[in-house]
């Protein structure tokens, strides 16, 4: 019936003939089933059973012409009655007609696939039907639906028929007929007796099908839809589930070939994965497309979930135990090749599906019992490690206690299996960096550096460590090595021959790869996870980081300083030839060139060796010249940057698809292993800085390289871009962990966080207010994110003293950051604190409380409780206060975002106030201080009466009620001030490099800091108060005296007396800003008035420790009934008491007198009190004297006079005149003369330690030695002046006490300076000359001892080594040459007190003891001499 395909009748359904005929033609047939017949007879005479099956159209176009009932039923049974009568005639059964008749057809419509090499789907134009032939497929599928409702079609014979074919079917046929229900996927594999050809076809057919997706979207959708279908059957019959293992299955042969497809299939994939390099681009695109099948999410509604873990946990034991050639001293050598970023990344992205289907410890689980039961691919296992610490953030504990496991039981079983796995393991989860997981050496020394390691337990199991070590050294790599012998295990003392035998066999081993030990760089990172370098390359980075802390300190670093004594070899053979490398000069010395100018001083460089690299950089600048080649640098990585910058887009597009989150683990790790490209040429193999080592920075003038700058700038805009963008669609708690992990990868690149860092002070510490809102809010959230990795940040120093002695944390950098001392810094520290705590609010809401005060940076939340209340009366609860909105992220992130009204809503959130309950939290009365110290008045956004109400609400409101527990005063206003006065001194004290120099001196500046003039008003105001009220009934302040002298007296306590010269220069600082504090006061705090009996009296016991230069002594009289009384009594007791208040009133008397007789004449209108009217006079005298006036007039005190004398001398520079006085002066001047040599010696001292002129010295030593001469001439005594013991020094004791200890202790100096007028009358008239001389030597000698050795004493004093303008060693030189000649002329009488000197100087000079033991014993003559005369 059917013609050819070509003919115009054979394209016409048979409905549309029979139609047809109607029409033409009256119908002579009474019923339909006549009409049937008749044409079953027609047909039967000319039939094409193949082409009836096709023909027979779906019911769809049947509603056409009649009811579809009608028509389709109409269409089935006239297949059927047709099969049926054929069936009788061939004597077959209409269902293997039907079957056999299926499989003919079903082969036509494959041959057209296989012909156009469309071997596993139909080409494109038979799935479309463009032309009527392509219709076959879904028409023959139609029939054979029908077929099987009449039970006409034989399933069996059909899949057999399918497999007699010359060649298998197509898989997309194969699908169609399983997703129609015809013959489903396993009757068609049970069918065929021979299993293994099944399984090679499936197979075949399935890699074909991965080949083909790359065609065409369409193909790309339909070939999921396969896969998904027919992985989901192997599934489940090859990974039953335990409930249907006992049951009897329809197929016996199916789970066997659903098994063995996923193995080869498997296989197959690993295959590519090993050959990688050597694979095209279209089998591996075929492997990641097989890959979609581990996608868990394609299972949920159909899989069950026991098959699926079954599948997933046999997969990856496959993956790890697949081809198990590789040793484990192969994965020695080799694993720094199997991280995650060199990792094939199909096999990365086949474990990142497969961890998916597991929780991290049953995946730990799992790993574990591979590794104890398997024999495994060390490549696999260990790439597995990389990819599962890099992509699952909770990793890192269960590597650490898998690995504790695994050394445990090594241990106890003394198993070198596990120590062998467990050091594979740490070593390759530490290649992934600090940022995941810990340092090797780190970890190394953790398990071993202690007495509570693992090999802790016995002797046998310290030898087994280091029979386990000793077995790795023929296999180590060099970095490893370093750290086993940087870092040994801990070894008692007696077993140390074990740790030694090690370390020379690993020095050997060291040798034999030509790295030396000793040509370690001086800031080698042990920890490093790169390869080891040559000491070339090492000495580069070496000197990059020695010029980077030279600039920041301006000292040439200790590391260099003692590789050049240390490491001579290193310095000499590496270190110096890398410096020195010759190079184009600057025409302006740079940093390099000034290092090594410093280090030429130093004599670290030799003469020679310097001028020759001087010579060979101007040799190469000629050289460049004549060939023209001097350049300006070209931008060599810009094809790296520009890849990193591709890397960061990437990463974008990956967060902000929440579908593709789980791809930027391994989006980071991409970025990371680009960024070590990027910094290779700069930063290589090794990293510069150790993780130990603080990061040195300069916060007043940071300075970046502009490649660094260049990647740093791209880092924190593609993470204020991510964030920006990742907020549009969702608030920070539903961002995942994606910010979080970039900045935890940019912390494990050390060598780049000190570039992070600084540029982190250049965009907040000197450009925050010009920052937009952006930027703001992108920064903070950076640095909560920087803050949750804080324990991969090493300490911060700064540049300051304070930083150089305790480094900052990442949190206390903040701090440093965020200043507040201006209008504008004010308004950006608000700005960010509120974006910081509001981001961290709204990324962690679900965290407890405790949690909160842990995590929460404490800086931010106390800089906003000073910041918000001082900028809006409204947080001061001044005003109408709305209630607060809630606070949402949305507003934030608005681009018109206004700060002020959000810093009000996030102040006014009870979760933020109940924060501020806390005690980490809590803003205390000192620290409130310290922040309101730094404001500039000029520069500050409050006005003169604004700021001075704050000021009120702050002390009067806030802390004084406020209890002390919340950092308040209890109400108690003298705490208050002591608080306050604390405070300021320990502000003053801060180094100038906290402030950069932006502070202007004034009178109250100490390193560049002012104190805030407001601050100082509020201290006078709470004293005042203080003292209209606070009196005892005694009528004295208190038993105690005043409460600032016990604050003075408490923190110089705290300070002490150390001899090393920091210590004494910060006690001097304390002194200088105490006196400047108590001169702001009313004067009644220094002396006040105190009733004893009926008898008003002057206080001033706690005055008298303290030294002033401006006291005001007359205000504290005026209570008192007799005023000019109660001076002279003090005035009289200072003579005795504290005789440096009367030298100080001698020095400023000419700028003193005015002012006190203006004061005494306004508040008294009496004649001066007497004892001033006695200085007065010894100036008077002093003047006259000096202008040859009148005669010197000695006065009841001489040292008094001496001291008008001395300083008026100096003061008017009348040295000539002075000495027609000394010449004029009478015999019964003594004491005079020997008080002005004591001055003049303090002078020469004082020229000593701070000259200003070079010539002051030498005549100062002048002045020193014409008075001695006067003294000598006159034979007057005055060795008294240099007697150690007190009351040795007689009627001169006074005078030590009229100057500084300082200066006492350097008497020694001045005591040798007068050598040259030390003559032989001297030795003989003076019988404790010899005494004196000894013990001046040996003090002279304990000075220079404890210059070099500041800890050796705790005694005050000075060093001999910070005296200007001497030479220590030559001072001890003219000293011992003058003692040991003195020692052999002084007379036999000198020796007699010399006894209790012989043990001091046998400890500092045993020749000196020597010739005073010899020369104070009796000569032989003096023997005979003593003997009678006989004859």
């Amino acid at each position: 019936m059917a013609a050819s395909p070509g003919g115009r009748r054979g394209s016409r359904a048979l409905s549309e003939l029979l139609a047809g005929r109607v029409k033409k033609q009256k119908c002579t047939f009474e019923s339909g089933q006549e009409l049937q017949k008749a044409a079953v007879h027609l047909l039967s005479c000319n039939q094409n059973l193949n082409d009836l099956l096709l023909e027979v159209e779906s019911s769809s176009k049947s509603t056409k012409q009649s009811g579809p009932e009608t028509q389709n039923a109409f269409s089935e049974s006239f297949v059927v009655s047709i099969l049926q009568e054929q069936a009788l005639r061939l004597g077959v059964p209409i269902g293997i007609l039907s079957a056999k008749t299926t499989a003919t057809n079903v082969d036509q419509i494959c041959k057209i696939s296989r012909e156009s090499n469309q071997a596993a789907l139909l080409n494109l134009e038979q799935r479309r039907g463009l032309f009527p032939f392509q219709k076959k497929l879904s028409y023959l599928l139609q029939t054979v639906k029908d077929l099987l409702v009449h039970n006409a079609f034989c399933r069996l014979l059909f899949c057999q028929e399918l497999w007699k074919m010359q060649n298998p079917p197509v898989l997309e046929v194969v699908w169609h007929l399983h997703r129609g229900n015809i013959v489903s996927l396993g009757e068609l594999l049970e069918s065929n007796s021979d299993t293994p050809a099944v399984v090679e076809w499936l197979c075949s057919s399935l890699c074909l099908l991965c080949k083909q997706t790359d065609n065409s979207s369409l193909d790309v959708e339909l070939s999921g839809h396969i896969l998904s279908d027919f992985v989901i059957m192997f599934l489940q019959n090859g990974f039953q589930q335990t409930s249907d293992l006992g049951k009897k299955v329809e197929f016996q042969k199916i789970p066997h070939i659903c098994y063995a497809v996923l193995q080869k299939m498997l296989t197959w994939v690993l295959d590519a994965v090993a050959n990688e390099k050597q694979e095209d681009s279209s089998k591996l695109q075929a492997v990641k497309c097989w890959l979609n099948i581990f996608t868990v999410t394609m299972y949920k509604s159909t899989c069950f979930p026991e098959s699926l873990q079954q599948f997933f946990i046999h997969t990856l034991t496959k993956i790890l135990t697949y081809n198990p050639l590789l040793k484990a001293s192969d994965a020695i050598h080799m694993q720094r090749e199997w991280s995650f970023a060199r990792t094939c990344p199909l096999l990365t992205t086949l474990y990142r599906k497969l961890f998916v289907a597991f929780s991290a410890e049953k995946l730990m689980c799992h790993l574990q019992q591979i590794l104890e039961t398997h024999e495994v691919n060390w490549q696999h296992v260990l790439s597995c490690f990389s990819t599962l610490v890099v992509c699952q953030t909770e990793a890192e504990q269960l590597v650490k206690d898998l690995l504790s496991s695994l050394l445990i039981k090594a241990f106890e079983n003394y198993d070198m299996e596990n120590m062998i796995t467990a050091f594979l393991i740490a070593r390759q989860a530490a290649l992934e960096g600090p940022a995941v997981f810990m340092p090797y050496a780190e970890w190394f020394k953790v398990s071993f550096g202690n007495a509570s390691g693992y090999h802790g337990s016995s002797k046998k199991a310290l030898v087994f460590l280091f029979e386990f070590l000793s077995e790795l050294v023929p296999f180590e790599a060099p970095q490893y090595l370093k750290v086993h012998i940087m870092h040994p295990p801990f070894v008692p003392t007696k077993y140390r021959p074990f740790l030694l035998e090690y370390i020379t066999l690993a020095k050997t081993r060291l040798a034999d790869l030509k790295v030396a030990i000793e040509d370690m760089g001086l800031y080698e990172d042990l920890s490093s996870t790169k390869e080891a370098v040559q000491p070339q390359s090492q000495a580069l980075e070496d000197v990059e980081k020695a010029v980077r802390i030279f600039e920041n300190t301006g000292k040439i670093p200790t590391s260099v300083i003692e590789a050049s004594i240390f490491r001579r070899p290193y310095y000499t053979s590496h270190f110096i030839p890398a410096l020195l490398t010759p190079r184009v000069l600057p025409e302006i010395p740079d940093l390099r060139i000034i290092f090594i100018d410093s280090l030429k001083r130093a004599d670290k460089i030799p003469p020679n060796l310097y001028s020759r690299y001087i010579q060979a950089c101007h040799s190469l600048k000629e050289k460049l010249l004549q060939d023209g080649s001097i350049e300006l640098e070209t931008d060599h990585l810009k094809e790296p940057v520009e890849q990193l910058k591709a890397e960061l887009d990437e990463l974008m597009m990956l967060i902000t698809d929440q579908s593709k989150h789980d791809a930027v683990p391994a989006q980071i790790a991409q970025i990371s292993e680009r960024l070590m490209t990027v910094l290779g040429h700069s930063h290589n193999e090794n990293e510069a800085a150790s993780f130990n080592s603080r990061i040195q920075l300069n916060i007043c003038a940071p300075k970046l390289e502009q490649q660094d700058q260049c990647v740093i700038d791209l880092l924190l805009t593609s993470f204020c871009q991510n964030l920006i963008a990742a907020s549009y669609f969702n608030p920070p708690d539903r961002q995942g962990l994606c910010l979080c992990l970039f900045v935890k990868m940019i912390c494990g690149h050390r060598h780049l966080l000190p570039a992070l860092l600084t540029r982190l002070c250049q965009l907040i510490y000197h450009q925050g207010p010009s920052l937009n809102d952006a930027h703001v809010l992108g920064l903070a959230a950076f640095m909560i994110h920087l803050n949750e990795s804080k324990f991969l940040i090493p300490e911060v120093n700064i540049g300051s003293k304070v930083a150089a002695a305790k480094g900052l944390s990442v949190a206390e950098y903040w701090n440093h950051l965020l200043v507040c001392r201006t209008g504008e810094s004010l308004a950006f520290c608000m700005r960010f604190c509120t974006a910081a705590i509001a981001y961290f609010l709204c990324k962690f809401p679900s965290l407890s409380h405790d949690d909160l005060c842990k995590l929460l940076p404490s800086g931010l939340i106390k800089k906003l409780q000073y910041v918000v209340p001082r900028l809006s009366l409204e947080a001061r609860g001044i005003g109408h206060e709305e209630e607060a909105p809630e606070l949402s992220w949305r507003s934030l992130s608005c681009p018109s975002v206004n700060y002020m009204k959000t810093s009000l809503c996030l102040w006014k959130q009870t979760r933020f106030q109940e924060l501020l309950k806390e005690k980490p939290f809590e803003l205390s009365f000192r620290e409130w201080l310290l922040f309101e110290l730094e404001v500039q008045p000029e520069k500050d956004i409050l006005s003169v009466s604004e700021r001075q109400d704050f000021h009120y609400w702050a002390l009067y409101q806030w802390y004084l009620p406020a209890s002390s527990a919340s950092g308040g005063c209890d109400g108690n206003l003298e705490k208050a001030c002591g608080i306050l006065t604390g405070t300021i001194l320990d502000f003053s004290q801060r180094s100038e490099l906290d402030n950069c120099g932006q502070l202007e001196k004034s009178e109250f500046s100490v390193h560049n800091r002012t104190v805030n003039p407001d601050i100082l008003c509020r201290l006078q105001e709470m004293v005042l108060e203080l003292g209209c009220r606070k009196t005892s009934p005694t009528g004295c302040w208190n038993d105690k005296g005043h409460f600032l002298f016990r604050i003075f007296q408490e923190r110089l306590k705290t300070i002490g007396n150390g001899s090393a010269v920091g210590e004494r220069l910060l006690r001097q600082q304390e002194m200088l800003l105490q006196k400047r504090i108590l001169l702001s006061l009313p004067p009644s705090v220094l002396i006040m008035m105190c009733r004893r009996g009926k008898k008003m009296t002057l206080d001033c016991e706690d005055f008298f420790h303290f030294v002033n230069t401006e006291l005001g002594l007359l205000n504290a009289s005026l209570d008192y009934e007799e005023p000019a009384q109660a001076v002279n009594d003090v005035l009289k007791r200072c003579r005795t008491e504290c005789p440096i208040i009367i030298s100080s009133a001698a020095l400023w008397w000419p700028r003193l007198e005015p002012v006190l007789c203006s004061q005494w004449k306004r508040l008294f209108e009496a004649p001066l009190a007497q004892e001033l009217q006695r200085l007065r006079k010894c100036q008077h005298c002093a003047t006259s004297s000096l202008s040859l006036e009148a005669e010197f007039s000695l006065s009841d005190t001489p040292w008094i006079s001496a001291a008008f004398l001395h300083f008026t001398c100096q003061q008017q520079a009348a040295h000539g005149r002075m000495r027609d006085v000394l010449k004029r002066v009478g015999s019964d001047t003594e004491q005079l003369l020997v008080c002005l040599l004591f001055f003049s010696l303090m002078d020469l001292i004082l020229t000593r330690l701070a000259p200003k002129q070079g010539t002051e010295v030498q005549k100062s030593l002048e002045w020193c030695l014409e008075i001695l001469g006067c003294l000598e001439e006159q034979g007057i005594s005055w060795l008294a002046l240099f007697h150690s013991a007190e009351k040795g020094r007689g009627p001169y004791q006074i005078l030590h006490s009229a100057a500084s200890d300082q200066y006492v202790s350097l008497l020694p100096i001045a005591f040798y300076s007068l050598t040259p007028c030390f003559h032989q009358n001297l030795l003989n008239r003076e019988q404790t000359f010899l005494y004196v001389a000894v013990d001046m030597y040996t003090q002279l000698l304990r000075l220079y001892i404890e210059g070099e050795n500041p800890q050796r004493s705790d005694q005050g004093g000075q060093s001999l080594h910070t005296v200007k303008h001497v030479d220590s060693l030559e001072v001890i030189t003219k000293a011992r040459r003058f003692l040991l000649h003195s020692i052999a002329r002084c007379p036999k009488k000198s020796f007699i007190h010399i006894q209790q000197l012989l043990d001091p100087c046998e400890e500092f000079d045993p020749e000196v003891k020597a010739a005073l033991f010899h020369s104070s014993k009796p000569t032989v003559a003096e023997d005979f001499y003593d003997e009678p005369v006989l004859f």
